[in-house]
């Protein structure tokens, strides 16, 4: 079948790593109908990115600041998804922007 034609998958970009299962307290905020900071924490993490739970929904390409409470990282993140989970909220998959040193999954670059 060709790609995109019919059938009821979407098309998912091919990810260029692999995410190490980490649960990591963040801190996000950004977000326009519901200022403020969210405390929250991740389900996984690679050097690009990460996915957090929310219990705010978000959209696709909004743009959120990612932070560690003790703020040895920081970064803008994109919003690249957000699936409801039952009982649970939001599980938002990030893409970082503009990263600063500090993560918790370097990408052997010196970041």
């Amino acid at each position: 079948m060709p790609l995109g034609l019919g059938g009821s998958k979407s098309f998912n970009a091919i990810r260029c790593e692999t995410r190490v299962p980490m649960e990591v307290g963040v801190q996000i905020s950004g977000h326009g109908a519901h200022p403020g900071t969210e405390t929250t924490f991740t389900e996984n993490v690679s050097s690009r990115g990460a996915r957090v739970f929310s219990t705010r929904r978000w959209k696709i390409n909004d743009r959120m600041v990612i932070t560690t409470p003790a703020g040895s990282f920081q970064s803008t993140a994109r919003v690249a998804y957000c699936h409801s989970v039952p009982q649970a909220g939001f599980a938002v998959g990030l893409e970082f922007v503009e990263p600063s040193a500090g993560w918790v999954v370097g990408d052997g670059f010196g970041r």
